[in-house]
């Protein structure tokens, strides 16, 4: 028999400095508690336990949506609380339910931990930027970070496209409107499609989820529209190859030159614990568009982008490999978090060494 209602398992969530509230059946009530899975109580929860919870968080309309597709993305705001980003489905018949915390002020970039080459993309009025990493890597809070720094920047007409929407931002110099799928528009693809038709310079989109979502932000991107968007994407590499292969075969080599001509940089990130168990750091590969990597693209030669990424400093790239040896460095991460986010351990390992000799006095370890 549960012991709190969903708005207490929140809050002891949030008071320990949890992101993420996941709610099963057979199991505790557990947080994401810097990256790890913590329970929040002792208690082992039923399925009619979750299905209350769940279904108690979501309106008439929502719960019919529920029972009707089997799943269901939602936000819910809480009084004195925040804000919540949520996701019910089923699981073996039964309702489960998972929460993420949305911070009532979105980050500024720096406090992220991104440089001034993502700073720099803020100033861009046209072309395609993408946010990639796995689930739970930050991609929101950084796709949120940008927009919201154009916003207060320059004046300008920025939609957005969410599913749900998380953050609420301000207007700052301009207008934005924030849609979302389901609620305020069917569809991705109509969203952007109608985007174009209002007068807009900047569409955000939270996610490009498939061919026709991509095929209309590549068609925006090259008419003088500003488009920034996030994939579920490791690298720059496996961000180009997953557009390409989510298009047929004959129109591969037309989207690779469509691509080329207006992809303006991919940030792929990572969240990593730190030692001490005190929160995550970011660490990141990014990509800016030269005439190399446009050329390595429309050929299809991706396999040679992380070598252009290396010698690209000068036009404000790195490597997944420089940020995780910097992390390093600073006694941010430990070496075996590096190894397991890396792409080549070697140079790691002989960076890794090279800096403890230093700190050593010149001795060898």
């Amino acid at each position: 028999m549960r012991q709190y209602d969903l708005i207490e398992y929140l809050s002891m969530a949030m008071q320990a400095g949890a992101s993420d509230l996941h709610l099963s059946a057979g199991a505790t009530p557990m947080m994401r508690l810097h990256g790890r899975m913590t329970p929040v109580t002792d208690e082992v929860m039923d399925a009619l336990d979750v299905r209350e919870l769940v279904l108690g968080g979501l309106k008439d309309t929502q719960r019919a949506k529920l029972e009707e597709e089997w799943e269901l993305d939602f936000a819910i705001e809480v009084e004195n609380l925040g804000r919540f980003r949520g996701n019910a489905c089923f699981a073996m018949g039964r309702i489960e339910g998972t929460f993420r915390y949305i911070p009532d002020t979105i980050p500024e970039l720096s406090q992220l931990g991104h440089g001034p080459t993502v700073e720099r993309f803020c100033d861009l009025k046209d072309g395609l930027i993408l946010i990639t990493g796995v689930s739970n890597s930050g991609k929101t809070t950084t796709l949120c970070s940008m927009t919201q720094t154009i916003a207060r920047q320059r004046s300008c007409n920025i939609v957005t496209i969410e599913d749900p929407i998380e953050f609420v931002f301000n207007h700052g110099h301009g207008l934005i409107r924030q849609r979302q799928v389901g609620f305020d528009t069917h569809e991705f693809a109509r969203a952007m499609k109608s985007a174009l038709r209002q007068d807009v310079n900047v569409i955000t989109v939270s996610e490009l989820r498939d061919m026709e979502t991509m095929k209309v932000a590549l068609t925006a991107a090259e008419t003088g529209h500003l488009v920034i968007s996030t994939l579920h994407t490791m690298d720059v590499p496996s961000t180009v190859t997953r557009i390409l292969d989510s298009f047929p075969k004959e129109q591969q080599d037309y989207v690779a030159a469509q691509l080329s001509h207006c992809l303006r940089g991919v940030i792929s990130q990572h969240l990593i614990r730190r030692p001490d168990g005190e929160g995550r750091v970011m660490a990141t590969e990014v990509m800016t568009m030269n005439h190399a990597i446009g050329g390595c693209i429309r050929d299809h030669r991706l396999q040679q982008l992380p070598s252009l990424i290396q010698i690209g400093g000068r036009d404000g790239m790195h490597t997944i490999d420089d940020s995780l040896l910097h992390l390093l460095s600073y006694d941010f991460i430990a070496l075996e978090d590096a190894k397991a986010h890396c792409r080549d351990f070697g140079f790691i390992k002989s960076g890794y060494d090279k800096l403890m000799q230093e700190r050593n006095g010149g001795k060898k370890r």
